[in-house]
């Protein structure tokens, strides 16, 4: 019997940003067995395009997805926007075209929350909260990756079918036996280097908490437009000597950089949905220090796992770091607990659970997904 056919829209799957990985994880995974699942690609990411053939793409894009709908026969098509005001307006025409050809719709949520994409002028929140809700109502099921949006999203259209199905990665390339944590605290810090992710915050928090004694060595992956203003920041730190920027890291190299280390440094403040990179980490036994944002505290609970800081608050960090430093026995039992969390509840294999009992519903079963505990 044919698999039904699902249409996932999505970035470029070469390049670097969480919904492309996600989409490279249902792709790969065991939900790909039971559903046709056909990659349909939205956004600028990996064109080269000018402002012409930017909106030339923009509006033939519904066009073209309608197309692709008749001629796969897709009964299903999964939209993964984050609300933002670029990312909303750009898929809303893709959402009406596939109501419009009869498809079911999954909306899945990456970042962002209504009252983030609102914003606080109050007549611009008040008119964009009625287009808000009447357009959140078209989708058949809206998907989101915390509690907190989740009740925000229920709290403003209480008629939709709205799911928590956080994300998961693949486990296996991050297992392997921990070291003991002797020596200087490991630190590791991963992600697009912009302001908002938290790397300023991570470096000054390491030249406090060295200057309390704490012997510590760190480690940064990615790349981004803030890197020559950290890279900067590090040198007038005195720090050249204890920080590594280690580029752009996947794939196995990324593994063996997570795996090599102790501590996740995450005090981000950006409008997140739910990192990968906790998620990573905390599979390979890493502690995560990280903030109270979006999905976040969903994962890590304090003490058990983890420790929270306030955002900008690069002391809190250097006390965190003093902390795990002065208890290697508490670090290492934190670490254990923290791949445990992840193994049960954020793995792939639940992940593509969630998914195939979600499409099954939609297509007329009665399966319910699981949602993490």
């Amino acid at each position: 019997m044919k698999a039904p056919t699902v249409l996932v829209l999505g970035p470029d799957r070469g390049v670097i940003s969480g919904v492309a990985t996600h989409l490279n994880l249902l792709l790969g995974s065991a939900l790909a067995r039971r559903f046709n699942l056909v990659h349909f690609q939205v956004g600028s990411e990996g064109r080269k395009e000018g402002r012409v053939g930017m909106l030339a793409r923009l509006t033939a894009s519904p066009f073209r997805l309608a197309a692709v709908i008749a001629r796969t026969g897709a009964s299903i098509v999964h939209l993964n926007p984050s609300l933002d005001p670029k990312a909303y307006w750009r898929d809303l025409p893709h959402l009406l075209a596939a109501k419009l050809c009869g498809a079911r719709v999954v909306y899945q949520i990456h970042g962002g929350a209504p009252s983030l994409l609102c914003g606080s002028n109050r007549l611009w929140s008040a008119s964009m909260r009625r287009v808000l809700r009447a357009t959140l109502r078209w989708p058949d099921v809206v998907v989101v990756l915390s509690r907190v949006v989740l009740e925000e999203m229920r709290a403003l259209v209480p008629e939709q079918d709205v799911r928590l199905v956080p994300n998961a990665i693949d486990c296996a390339p991050f297992l392997g036996a921990r070291r003991t944590a002797q020596g200087p605290l490991r630190l590791f810090h991963i992600g697009r280097l912009v302001k908002t992710k938290g790397a300023f915050e991570t470096v000054q928090g390491l030249a406090l908490a060295r200057a309390r004694g704490v012997d510590a060595r760190l480690v940064i992956a990615g790349d981004g437009p803030d890197l020559p203003r950290l890279q900067q920041t590090v040198r007038e730190l005195g720090l050249a000597a204890q920080v590594k920027f280690a580029g752009p890291a996947f794939g196995e190299r990324k593994a063996r950089l997570v795996r090599n280390s102790d501590v996740l440094l995450l005090p981000t403040y950006h409008a997140e949905g739910l990192p990968y990179a906790l998620l990573e980490g905390m599979a390979a036994g890493l502690v995560p220090i990280v903030t109270r944002i979006a999905a976040i505290p969903d994962v890590v609970t304090e003490g058990v796992h983890g420790l929270f800081v306030p955002p900008r608050d690069p002391g809190a960090i250097a006390q965190a770091l003093a902390t795990l430093d002065a208890d290697r026995a508490r670090l290492a039992r934190m670490g254990a607990a923290s791949r445990e969390r992840v193994l049960a509840a954020y793995s792939i294999e639940r992940l593509a659970d969630d998914f195939a009992a979600l499409y099954s519903n939609l297509r007329g079963t009665s399966v319910t997904p699981r949602t993490a505990s």
